[in-house]
């Protein structure tokens, strides 16, 4: 009898290490799984300006009105001079656990004369942008706030009432919770 109590023992052994085996696999495979598997899918921002479609422009021939009808109102036009119009665009993913990653960012700047005829086509990239914008520490003072610890916790001692006035004068609703 304990040959065979041993026996079995012996034959559940080998099945318990292959359960704890194939759930380390699991525990550490699933991670790496849920980084794609709960991924959002991507998702088309801005007004692309298509390579194809920017291909067919020529400088000097085409309009405002012809680079519109070929892509599309731009996603942006100059602050100061309406003769700079821009197209960006970008694909965003949402991760889990993180901030959404932008890819595949781009910028068509077009330049137009006076007299809306197409002068200039650019890209811009990542050597385009400004990496040095400083903040400004400052803050702006407000009239008025310039009170004292001791100001705020003791000056309405003294303020009870209605500033003299009686209750005849008071007017309606002088009850109360006025």
């Amino acid at each position: 009898m304990t040959s065979d109590t041993s026996c079995s023992k012996l034959n559940r052994r080998p099945t318990r290490s292959r359960a704890r085996a194939a759930l380390l696999a699991l525990a550490l495979a699933l991670p790496a799984a849920g980084c794609s598997v709960f991924e959002a899918p991507p998702v088309q921002r801005g007004n692309k300006a298509d390579p194809d479609l920017l291909a067919q422009l020529s400088p000097g021939v085409q309009t405002q009105a012809d680079v519109q009808a070929l892509l599309g109102p731009p996603s942006a036009t100059g602050t100061f001079d309406r003769n700079h119009w821009y197209y960006i665009s970008a694909t965003t993913r949402l991760r889990p656990g993180s901030h959404g990653a932008v890819e595949n960012q781009r910028v068509v700047v077009m330049t137009f004369d006076d007299g809306g005829t197409l002068r200039q086509i650019r890209e811009l990239g990542e050597g385009d942008m400004r990496t040095d914008v400083g903040m400004v520490e400052r803050t702006t003072p407000v009239p008025g706030t310039e009170r004292t610890v001791l100001q705020a916790l003791f000056g309405n001692i003294g303020r009870v009432g209605a500033g003299g006035l009686t209750a005849q004068d008071a007017g309606p609703g002088g009850g109360p919770g006025r």
